[in-house]
């Protein structure tokens, strides 16, 4: 069964069990992927992290409701919140008006079924080679942090910018110039996924020395040990290198993942690697580098 397929699946289980217990294990265990590695995907293809898409759901729901005329604290507890103090502040957070309020001025039918069988397509502008393999140990990072979201696609607007603003103010300029560093190839890091809330940390940084002082100018930031799976992105423009680099990373999702009997290392840290001798007016390249450990009875 392909990615999208297995999503899809996941996604009929859910609208079909919002009245029964849905947890991050669960799901992942029906759709026979780790918890870590499923709630990558699932925000990949879905587009908000697995338990935000539930609660969500369960929403829009129990919304649908209204006009049965059932008291709403019974239609909450069907769909599985537990106390109506809890459902009046998530209804509210996600419509923007009290759940009473809602209900006189609002008449909405059953919710329409998530459907993913059409694929985004992406463009790359060349062929990805087969990623090659490599093992570090851990890597001290030094640099500068980026607050960041899954949500609606926010994180690739924001990290172009970020480096953008970052080249522009002299961030990275300061950066290399400090005395610490040990080369001076660039990192784009992401740290710390939520599932709940899809935020993460993006880092850019470059290597440090070890046993050196690091100013207050800089935050410090550690890339634990790890097998990686490393893709390199095809020769781009500049204008045309972070369409590069995305579509790369769409490739790595949905084409690499479902057929190499890898999935996401649980706990690690996915990166870009920006090598300065990869770099030219008419070719950017960059190292894509992706922690994966195997498949248990993959087939």
């Amino acid at each position: 069964m392909s990615y999208i397929s297995n999503i899809q699946k996941i996604l009929n289980h859910i609208d079909d069990n919002l009245d029964k217990d849905l947890s991050v294990d669960i799901l992942a265990e029906i759709a026979n992927f780790s918890p870590y590695h499923f709630c990558r995907i699932f925000q990949w293809y879905v587009g908000y992290p697995v338990m935000k898409y539930v609660r969500i759901r369960r929403l829009e729901y129990v919304a649908s409701e209204f006009s049965t005329g059932k008291k709403i604290i019974d239609i909450a507890m069907r769909y599985g919140f537990e106390t109506y103090s809890g459902f009046a502040k998530a209804f509210k957070r996600h419509y923007g008006i009290a759940p009473e309020k809602y209900r006189i001025h609002n008449n909405i039918a059953l919710p329409i079924l998530s459907n993913l069988i059409h694929m985004n397509s992406y463009s790359i502008g060349g062929v990805i080679l087969n990623p090659k393999f490599i093992t570090h140990d851990t890597i001290k990072l030094v640099g500068y942090e980026l607050k960041t979201t899954t949500i609606e696609g926010e994180n690739s607007k924001e990290i172009p910018a970020f480096w953008q603003a970052c080249i522009a103010d002299g961030r990275l300029k300061k950066l290399h110039h400090a005395g610490f560093v040990k080369n001076h190839i660039e990192y784009g890091a992401c740290f710390s996924i939520d599932p709940e809330t899809g935020g993460y940390s993006y880092v850019i940084g470059v290597e440090a020395e070890e046993n050196v002082v690091i100013t207050d100018d800089f935050s410090t930031f550690t890339l634990p040990p790890a097998t990686y799976a490393v893709f390199s992105t095809p020769p781009a423009k500049k204008a045309d290198f972070t369409k590069s680099i995305q579509g790369t990373w769409q490739y790595i999702m949905n084409d690499w993942f479902p057929n190499s009997g890898y999935e996401y290392a649980p706990n690690c840290v996915d990166f870009e690697y920006f090598d300065r001798k990869n770099m030219s007016v008419n070719e950017n390249v960059c190292d894509i580098y992706i922690p994966v450990v195997k498949v248990k009875n993959f087939d």
